[in-house]
């Protein structure tokens, strides 16, 4: 026999049984998940969508940075005509997989009227994985560290709010990133 089942045990009437934990062997991992959005009610999407992601299943916690509101970036650098960006970061508690994690994220913004037509589009909202633990992987559907974290402040900064020893795996201390992207390095 490779497992073994151990039986609940009886439960007194008029008491429920406590709930089960379909993943009773993974160990929480902290994810870091950034929010954005420059379409529609800005704020209140990017509040509604942290509530999705406190209510999915085998998240224990969610703490969020304070919104701040930036600049659109393009492939060619900061675009000042585009309507400007409510961003925030959201440290995520979580015994799902990466990937389980990452394809209930992008439900949400289907759920919010996401449209991929045009890569660095403007956006009803927008949920990236940044981090997942230390996990790192280069898979095309699933990319951890996010690829360019380490080069946005709207990422960074509200992140090195949340925690102030946060590091991005293989890269670096986020705290060094923003200095240096500041030019105080």
């Amino acid at each position: 026999m490779t497992g073994s089942i151990h039986p609940l045990p009886p439960v007194p009437r008029g008491k429920t049984l406590p709930p089960l934990d379909p993943r009773p062997h993974r160990q929480p991992v902290t994810a870091v998940v950034a929010l954005g959005s420059n379409q529609g009610a800005r704020r209140d999407t990017v509040h509604e969508a942290v509530e999705a992601i406190r209510r999915l299943p085998l998240v224990d916690g969610v703490r969020v940075s304070e919104l701040i509101e930036t600049v659109a970036v393009r492939p060619d650098g900061p675009d000042p005509e585009a309507p400007r960006y409510v961003n925030a970061v959201a440290l995520v508690t979580t015994r799902l997989a990466a990937s389980v994690l990452l394809g209930m994220l992008h439900a949400i913004e289907d759920k919010y009227g996401r449209v991929r037509t045009e890569k660095w589009g403007d956006r009803t909202l927008d949920l990236d994985l940044i981090t997942f633990g230390d996990e790192r992987s280069d898979h095309e559907h699933l990319m951890v560290p996010h690829p360019r974290a380490a080069e946005r402040l709207f990422v960074l900064e509200p992140w090195l709010s949340l925690d102030p020893d946060a590091a991005i795996p293989g890269i670096g201390r986020v705290d060094d990133l923003v200095a240096r992207l500041k030019g105080s390095v």
